[in-house]
């Protein structure tokens, strides 16, 4: 028997509104959902960059940052970005850290769907190589930071909507990714600060 999965949609200050099935919430006219994005990174500070599949709905074939997803209902953001990177690139990491707690966006696509994601960003740092799940990912690609930092800021790279968008502000917390101060769980949006007692 197959779960269906559901997000968690939100409001504009990231209050929880309840939740739908994933497969219903992406079209024309996309409500905000709870969403992260995350960044992985080798001990050297190059940041794993991947292809989404090409049979994917939402920008299928695109260059983008490590890994997207949405935490399940009650889940909590960091569990959810270590449970999709050992699925979608076969990463085991013991944490992911919150560099950028209130990132949000919303991206169309050519065919009128649209992407409309309350979104905090995730640094991980991760010692094992990929093995990337063909149901999610086409390609992986390694590349410095700054090198990929400089392409996107000056326009040399083509790369999904909302990692476009979150590149400048990654860039401002430093030249050097592993030296990101991480951000405390208190900046979250309200529907993402779930605890596990």
């Amino acid at each position: 028997m197959t779960t269906v999965e559901h997000v968690v949609l939100v409001d504009g200050s990231g209050h929880a509104l309840g939740t739908a099935p994933k497969l219903s919430v992406h079209s024309e006219h996309t409500p905000l959902h709870l969403a992260f994005s995350s960044y992985v990174f080798d001990r050297s500070g190059r940041v794993m960059l991947t292809r989404r599949a090409s049979h994917k709905l939402t920008w299928p074939g695109v260059w983008t940052n490590s890994c997207c997803g949405h935490p399940m209902p009650g889940e909590p953001l960091d569990h959810a970005v270590i449970r999709r990177l050992s699925y979608e690139l076969g990463l085991k990491v013991e944490r992911a850290d919150l560099v950028l707690p209130r990132f949000s966006y919303r991206a169309v696509m050519d065919n009128g769907v649209v992407e409309h994601e309350l979104c905090p960003v995730y640094r991980v740092m991760a010692d094992n190589a990929e093995s990337p799940n063909p149901d999610e990912v086409d390609e992986t690609r390694w590349m410095p930071w700054q090198v990929f930092a400089d392409g996107v800021l000056n326009g040399l790279l083509a790369i999904s909507p909302w990692c476009r968008e979150q590149v400048p502000l990654l860039a401002a917390l430093g030249p050097d990714p592993l030296a990101w101060p991480a951000a405390p769980d208190a900046e979250l949006p309200p529907a993402a600060r779930v605890r596990l007692d």
